[in-house]
Formats: structure tokens, C-alpha cells, sequence
């Protein structure tokens, strides 16, 4: 790898984990995480001036911050996270409310991973891309979340005005790719997300029912070795998965796992260097790509089989499409796998500064 290569991502890599001189940061990472990342991390913030205190887990799994953490954290102004409550927990996202700033690192498990595509393309052209993104959702209006693809996926959600505004209003979906202003969250390789359609849209309320229907056809999913041979089809009614189309093994696996099951993010990649078909650990980060987040009934034993060390606990599974096409009313942000954003105007320009825009955008990696 040439030597300026590795320091392009090492600008990301300032720009998203140096803390402010008066930070109070706290790092919860995990028994599996590389020491070389806590290091890292940590001493950047030490040459800022900022000590940050460690907690380890035995694991990522974890689905809600223990109480004796709860006092760490309510003290920090600034967290960098592994675990898999970071973006869930009430007590999380109540501590955002308040300001606290977070970087989650689920992508970034070791430091050879500075040396990829990914990990040195341009996070401001990734934020130019998420912005173009953002401003194809109808504004002032309800409309139909619509995804498609061409295993017969048909899956409407529907927006309200007040839903759209609520999810657009997060850093991430205003491009900001750094976690510099007061509640901000971001991820780190950039970038997991933001997602399409997840709770924020309706402030967390998970009493609420939102109108998530249709039947989606997944090409893969997290746990699995390869994608799919065979159609299978999952099918929402109403906020809930009621239904597993298929009498083959992979169906009754699926059924088993989805059944009752809830959509609670519906991601897309943003990164035009992260790998096409890399689904692990939460499907890929390619621009376009989708997963479908769920949130199971119980827990799993397919995946504890499978996946023991797996990142996000089995109480969630990840269904992937590379192909699909979604609108927002009638505008197109996706089209056969291919995100509409890239070839905005001011995202084509802003490559320009960096590159060759077509090599940069729409030269993917496998």
C-alpha cells in the first residue's frame, strides 16, 4: 500500500475520533475488539489533551447498558462503542438528547482496515451523497416508501410529513460524517447508514404501529455462507413479520428465526469503496445496498450456531439485497442497486476534487 494512501485514511480517521480538549471520554469496547484500535483511538485522544477511561465487555451482544456502566457514562461527554446497544437503548439515546457526542465502530475491528478502499475514501463526499440522498424524500407531504427488486419484492412504508422530518433531521442524514456537534452519532468505517426507514421517524415510540407491508424477497442474509439459490419470501403485515413464503430448509430456518418479527431499520450503504457482496458483520456498505434490520422475538439458535461471536446479538438478523430499486413517491432514490445520488451535480463536482469522479463513485469494489 502506497505510503499516502495509508494517510488518507488516517484523516478520517483524526477527523472522527479526536475529542475536544474538554471531553470526559469513555470507550466501551469488547474482549475481541484488537487492543491496536483501543490504542489508537486512545492515543489520539491523549495527544488532545483527553484520558479516556475503558470499559471492556466479554462482548459486543450487549442489549442494554448495565447499571454499574450507567454513572460512567452519564459523566462522558464524548463515546466511542462496540456494543451492540449503543443505538437502541433508551438510556442511550436519552444521553444523545442531552448532547453527548458518539462514535460507533462496528465496521472497524482492527487496524489493517486502514489500509482499505473504504477506510481512505473521501468522508465528505460520502456526506455530499447522503445529502442528495435526504433531499429526494417529498417534503411537506405523506408518501409511500416503495423497495422492489427483481425476485418479486414488493414493500410499501408509509410516510407521514412528521415522519420524514424526524429522520432527516439527525446528523447522519445531514451529512455529518464527524461528531462535532452536541448528540451527534456517527459510524466508523464510514459508513454504516444512515438508514431509509428506522424508529426515529417516529421519535423511538415503540408502542407505535407504523405501516410497514408487502413481502420482501431477500437475495442473502447475515449467518448465511452464500446468497440464496432458492426464493424465499418474508412477509409484513402491519409492523410485523406474519409469515415466511417457502417449504425448503432456508425457509424454515427463516421462518423459525422472522416470525413475529419487527422492522427496525432498513439500512443502505453510502461508500462507494466498501465492498459489493461484504454483508458481514451487518450487511454491506456499498451505495444502494440495503439490509433490512429486524428485531426477533427471541433469541436465535441458528445464529448462536453459526455466528457465536457474531456482533449484534440473535436476537437480530440482517436480510441483504444488492438489486433493489425504492422510491420516495414517485422519486427514484434507488434503481436496480445503483444509488440515484452519485451522480448528483454537487456530488460529481465535489469528487472532482479528489479524483477522477467516475473512478471515485461508480468503480466498486467486489
Amino acid at each position: 500500500m502506497l505510503t499516502g494512501q495509508y494517510f488518507e485514511a488516517l484523516e478520517n480517521f483524526t477527523r472522527t475520533f479526536r475529542p475536544k480538549p474538554d471531553d470526559r471520554m469513555v470507550f466501551l469496547a469488547d474482549r475481541n475488539l484488537d487492543p491496536l484500535v483501543i490504542a489508537a483511538i486512545s492515543g489520539l485522544a491523549r495527544a488532545n489533551g483527553v484520558r479516556p477511561v475503558v470499559y471492556m465487555a466479554d462482548t459486543t451482544q450487549v442489549l442494554a447498558v448495565p447499571e454499574e456502566v450507567k454513572p460512567l457514562l452519564e459523566r462522558a461527554s464524548f463515546v466511542v462503542s462496540t456494543w451492540f446497544c449503543s443505538i437502541i437503548d433508551p438510556f442511550c439515546i436519552a444521553l444523545r438528547k442531552k448532547g453527548q457526542r458518539w462514535v460507533k465502530i462496528t465496521y472497524f475491528r482492527n487496524l489493517d482496515l486502514l489500509k482499505t478502499p473504504q477506510a481512505r475514501f473521501p468522508i465528505d463526499i460520502v456526506g455530499e451523497i447522503i445529502r442528495g440522498t435526504a433531499a429526494r424524500y417529498p417534503k411537506g407531504q405523506d408518501f409511500d416508501l416503495h423497495f422492489a427488486d427483481p425476485r418479486g419484492t414488493d414493500l410499501t412504508i408509509r410516510f407521514t410529513a412528521g415522519m420524514r422530518d424526524n429522520q432527516l433531521k439527525s446528523n447522519r442524514w445531514r451529512g455529518r460524517m464527524t461528531p462535532e456537534e452536541p448528540g451527534s452519532y456517527v459510524h466508523f468505517m464510514p459508513t454504516h447508514g444512515p438508514n431509509l426507514y428506522d424508529r426515529t421517524s417516529v421519535n423511538d415510540d415503540e408502542e407505535l404501529i407504523v405501516p410497514v407491508n408487502g413481502v420482501v424477497y431477500p437475495e442473502w442474509a447475515v449467518g448465511f455462507e452464500r446468497p440464496f439459490e432458492e426464493r424465499v419470501g418474508v412477509v409484513f403485515r402491519d409492523d410485523r413479520i406474519t409469515e415466511v413464503l417457502g417449504d425448503t430448509k432456508l425457509a424454515g430456518i427463516l421462518r423459525d428465526m422472522l416470525v413475529g418479527g419487527r422492522l427496525i431499520e432498513l439500512g443502505c450503504g453510502f461508500n462507494p469503496k466498501a465492498p459489493r457482496r461484504g454483508i458481514y458483520p451487518a450487511g454491506s456498505n456499498s451505495p444502494g445496498a440495503l439490509h433490512y434490520g429486524i428485531d426477533l422475538i427471541k433469541p436465535c439458535d441458528y445464529i448462536r450456531r453459526v455466528m457465536p461471536e457474531w456482533e449484534e446479538p440473535p436476537v437480530h438478523m440482517d436480510l441483504v439485497a444488492f438489486d433493489s430499486t425504492v422510491h420516495a413517491g414517485n422519486t427514484p432514490l434507488i434503481t436496480d442497486g445503483f444509488l440515484e445520488s452519485l451522480r448528483d451535480e454537487s456530488v460529481v463536482e465535489m469528487a472532482k476534487r479528489y479524483g477522477d469522479p467516475v473512478d471515485l463513485l461508480e468503480a466498486w469494489p467486489d
